[in-house]
């Protein structure tokens, strides 16, 4: 059976949903979206991810044409229209369909975009394992061009990034600021643990502060493990004891090489194996 999409208010099968080749999300990149997460039919931190999309629309001046607690509702009821139990929510946001050129006021009727479907996720096999990192010659925009804050639909410089890591035969790639500082990785955040300390790059860094990030800052201050958001290089994760990178996909997935050099053991460590059983146990509702 078809899956449904939201668009334009309705919930119309997948080969029907489509927007005007003329939208600026399309021509321009000129959006907003959130990737959540479905467990147990229950859609996580839904509400975290709708006022950061809205956040992302105001920073941008995209308004938006239902209210927050309307779009609440067009998430859960395309959830539960598709029978989601374990799966993946795309909602995007569109400038709307305008002129050729960038000029926002001659746009109108922005397209508010909810898909539910599985997901794949990194295989459970590299859970235990971990994974290895590269770090991508591309670094990520300057934030005095745009916020990394805002959560766009222009991911090129992350795509040119993911572009490096999967030509190098990883997954994921390590993404550096303007100066050379951590920032995330493509469509992760990243942490490491030292001296049982738990770091990770400010958001002055460059970063997308990622939902599940902030989670599991809380479940590891909650479970006594100190939190430190600081200003790291590739240094801080070469000599890590152990690194991991959080994500809406990604939950909490342990790295444990950086361009071929070995983080701490090797293996996934202690903590980043504790944080992962406390976050999988806060997706289960316990």
């Amino acid at each position: 059976m078809s899956r449904l999409v939201y668009v334009a208010g309705k919930l119309v099968p997948a080969e029907q949903a489509s927007v005007s080749v003329f939208d600026h999300g399309l021509l321009y990149g000129d959006g907003v979206f959130e990737g959540i997460r479905v467990y147990g039919g229950r859609v996580f931190l839904l509400q975290e991810h709708i006022d950061r999309l809205y956040e992302s629309a105001l920073a941008i001046r995209l308004v938006i044409p239902i209210s927050n607690p309307e779009m609440v509702k067009a998430v859960e009821d395309t959830v539960k229209a598709n029978n989601i139990i374990d799966g993946y929510v795309r909602l995007v946001v569109t400038r709307g369909a305008g002129a050729l050129g960038l000029d926002i006021r001659r746009t109108s009727n922005p397209q508010v975009i909810v898909i539910a479907d599985t997901i794949t996720m990194y295989p459970e096999e590299m859970y235990r394992t971990g994974m290895k990192l590269v770090t991508a010659a591309t670094i990520k925009n300057h934030p005095g061009a745009l916020s990394p804050r805002v959560k766009s639909l222009n991911y090129l410089n992350n795509i040119m990034a993911k572009i490096e890591g999967t030509d190098a035969g990883t997954v994921e790639a390590l993404m550096l600021n303007h100066n050379g500082e951590v920032a995330e990785c493509t469509g992760d955040n990243i942490f490491i643990i030292k001296r049982g300390v738990l770091k990770t790059p400010p958001p002055e860094a460059g970063l997308l502060e990622g939902i599940t990030r902030n989670a599991v800052m809380r479940l590891a201050r909650g479970a006594g493990i100190p939190v430190e958001e600081c200003v790291m290089t590739r240094h801080d994760i070469f000599t890590a004891d152990e690194c991991f990178l959080t994500g809406t996909a990604a939950e909490v997935i342990a790295v444990t090489s950086l361009d071929g050099r070995q983080i701490g053991t090797g293996k996934p460590g202690p903590i980043t194996e504790k944080l992962l059983d406390l976050f999988r146990k806060l997706t289960r509702g316990e």
